[in-house]
């Protein structure tokens, strides 16, 4: 046994199921260490690194909810309206400067401080109001009734947002209505990424015989860029011994994970095999999926003692992306310190049958729309690894269990929308 433990899985030839292969990554794994200090508008898509505490109550008075006329509630009757001289009016912001009257209401507007001794607030499309007095029917409001508490929300010294939560718009303005202006977050994980094959060219570059551009690293840099993580591009490595060395060697002392599509996932070359043993404990995986079967994990040694892992994709265009969201997405998000969220599915119904055998999970690119009785998905035709095309034109991917055998028409099945897989 190396300093690096044992292989999360050593599989060797067994075929594992995608949950098999998930579970063997999430336990591998622990979060990268080291956290900074960032503004609040730098913040957004950065993993908070502590419990923040709210500084103060929230609301931090008792308010009104609505625009209305705030009044002792213990007035009201059930059986008769009640009729109150209005005092004069609470603004927001501006608290009532004069001593309320307790059998007086008061126009007030939302947000506004609720005046001592008056505890319900009625809305103004409820009441009748003229000439100086409001009417309020029996039953239109209840005691309390439209009032915002004090610390309601939040009280002070208790968390507001703990620590693991990727930062979303709606956690910016929490953090800024508690008056704060900057978060302590984990460092940014950096990510190495590279794409592995002779045959490869980069957009730009002329195109030889029986040469393709190299689409992989486009799509994942994006989806990567998507979780917040910081991407070093280190270009396309020919199928070389030695030059897949230095690259990995790069990798290795420049990030703190590495992501690869092409030829170093395969694992068929003697020398792939041989050079991932030297540097770390990589296993190679056959995994029951459709697309993207073969898959390459595991940590390589760093000169600091502590892994770098490995992720090694596919390297047909859909196959890369759909084992980047299966496998990698979620674990790049573990080793960031990001509280792990199942992720969420869609039931939609099947337009049209479609033909699955039981024992491994499949991934169609599908477009998901509304229907007449709910959602509904279809598939976006041909299937093959190698369509890039048909994933551009898809808004999800339709996911069909392992065991889970053909589908008919109008059948309910699993759907992750692109959206929440970003």
């Amino acid at each position: 046994m190396s300093e690096l433990g044992p292989s999360p899985l050593a599989a060797g030839d067994k075929n594992l199921s995608v949950a098999e292969a998930r579970a063997a990554i999430a336990a591998s794994l622990t979060p990268i260490a080291g956290d900074e200090t960032v503004d609040l508008p730098e913040a957004l898509g950065r993993v908070l690194a502590q419990d923040l505490l709210s500084p103060i109550d929230v609301p931090a008075h008792d308010n009104s909810a609505m625009d209305g006329y705030a009044f002792d509630g213990a007035l009201l009757r059930d059986d008769a309206p009640l009729d109150l001289p209005v005092q004069g009016t609470v603004y927001a912001g501006q608290p009532f400067a004069g001593v309320p009257d307790r059998l007086a209401a008061l126009r007030i507007m939302t947000g506004a401080v609720m005046p001592p001794g008056h505890d319900t607030v009625v809305p103004q499309e409820l009441a009748s109001a003229g000439d100086g007095r409001v009417r309020i029917e029996p039953g239109a409001v209840r005691r309390g009734d439209n009032r915002r508490r004090r610390g309601e929300d939040l009280s002070a010294g208790r968390p507001a947002l703990h620590a693991g939560r990727l930062l979303r718009p709606a956690d910016m303005g929490l953090i800024a209505s508690l008056g704060i202006e900057s978060v302590r977050v984990r460092r940014r994980l950096r990510v190495a990424l590279f794409s592995t094959g002779d045959e490869l060219r980069s957009p730009g570059q002329a195109l030889d015989a029986g040469c393709v551009y190299d689409s992989n690293r486009s799509s994942l840099r994006a989806a990567l860029q998507r979780l917040g993580v910081e991407v070093v591009d280190l270009g396309l490595v020919p199928d070389d011994p030695a030059a897949l060395q230095a690259t990995l060697e790069q990798a290795i002392a420049q990030a703190d994970a590495v992501l690869t599509s092409g030829g170093v996932s395969v694992g068929e070359a003697d020398h792939t095999r041989a050079l991932l043993a030297r540097l770390g404990e990589v296993a190679f995986w056959k995994v029951a999926m459709r697309p993207g079967r073969p898959f390459a994990f595991g940590p390589l040694r760093a000169a600091d003692g502590g892994p770098r892992w490995l992720f090694a994709l596919p390297g047909n265009p859909v196959a890369a992306l759909v084992t980047f969201y299966v496998f990698a997405r979620e674990a790049l998000l573990q080793l960031a310190g990001a509280t792990p969220q199942p992720l969420p599915v869609l039931r939609a119904r099947s337009v049209a049958p479609i033909r699955k055998r039981p024992g491994r999970t499949e991934f169609q690119r599908a477009v998901v729309s509304p229907g007449t009785e709910g959602w509904q998905v279809q598939t976006t035709g041909t299937q093959g690894a190698g369509i890039l095309r048909s994933m551009s034109e898809a808004n999800a991917l339709l996911v069909l269990g392992h065991e889970q055998g053909s589908v008919a028409a109008g059948e309910f099945v699993d759907v992750w929308l692109f959206d929440g897989l970003a």
